[in-house]
């Protein structure tokens, strides 16, 4: 499976892929909100390749109960590349595909509410604030808990 945008291709994760996943998940920028991740963690992602490289990770959750279908999302991208709009691309081709290919009509992101950067990124595919879930995870880095950020998108919100 492949899943083209405009700039990226998202495909599964190949055990081959981890090594390059795992650094960038080193990253200072990265890690400070991904932590580690395991064999089993990084299994459950797609890679994002950016003119054939991987550029970082994605990954999706479904919740498939028939009264509160919907599906989340998370992303990291590698620092060295940001501002080229290759992360709205790759939220914005997984969406889609969500949308698209697994029928939801909405879902979900939860960012830190400090990490500002992924949110301005995520309301550029639509994604708009729901509320604020106060000490909703614990930060895999300092350990403390962080406020996030719940942002929904309905299926006709996702921006072109």
């Amino acid at each position: 499976m492949e899943i083209k945008g405009e700039k990226v291709v998202l495909r599964p994760v190949d055990p081959a892929d981890y090594p390059r996943l795992r650094e960038l998940l080193a990253r200072p920028e990265v890690h400070v909100w991904w932590g580690d991740l395991d064999d089993d963690e990084l299994a459950k992602l797609l890679v994002i390749l950016y003119q054939g490289e991987i550029a970082g990770g994605i990954q999706y959750e479904e919740e498939t109960d028939p009264d509160y279908p919907h599906a989340g999302i998370d992303v990291f991208l590698d620092p060295t590349i940001r501002g080229q709009g290759l992360g709205v691309d790759a939220v914005r081709t997984l969406a889609r595909w969500l949308i698209d290919e697994r029928g939801h009509h909405r879902l979900t992101i939860d960012p830190a509410v400090t990490n500002t950067a992924a949110i301005r990124a995520y309301e550029k595919v639509g994604f708009k604030p729901v509320g604020v879930m106060r000490k909703y995870e614990r930060n895999p880095v300092t350990r403390e808990w962080n406020d996030n950020l719940l942002m929904d998108l309905l299926a006709e919100e996702l921006a072109p």
